[in-house]
């Protein structure tokens, strides 16, 4: 299995589905492509925006962390 490459929270921060087409969010040291997804349109999703590690702020989210097995993982979130 190939390693994901890093990002920096930087990186991130750009793929926010405004400054870069891509929509992207970190969640427990991973990356995670979800622009193909109609609920990230524009790179918000209810209270939530792309290009950030969403780790704190999904803890009292309504879904498991099984919602993100169907988003391809793109990397690792540099610590």
């Amino acid at each position: 299995m190939k390693e994901l490459p890093q990002f920096t929270l930087q990186q991130l921060a750009l793929r926010n589905g405004q400054d870069k087409p891509q929509i992207w969010i970190a969640y427990k040291g991973f990356i995670y492509d979800v622009s193909a997804s109609r609920l990230w349109k524009n790179g918000k999703h209810y209270e939530h925006w792309a290009g950030q590690d969403l780790t704190q702020e999904l803890s009292d989210a309504p879904h498991t962390d099984a919602v993100f097995e169907k988003f391809t993982k793109i990397g690792m979130l540099q610590a």
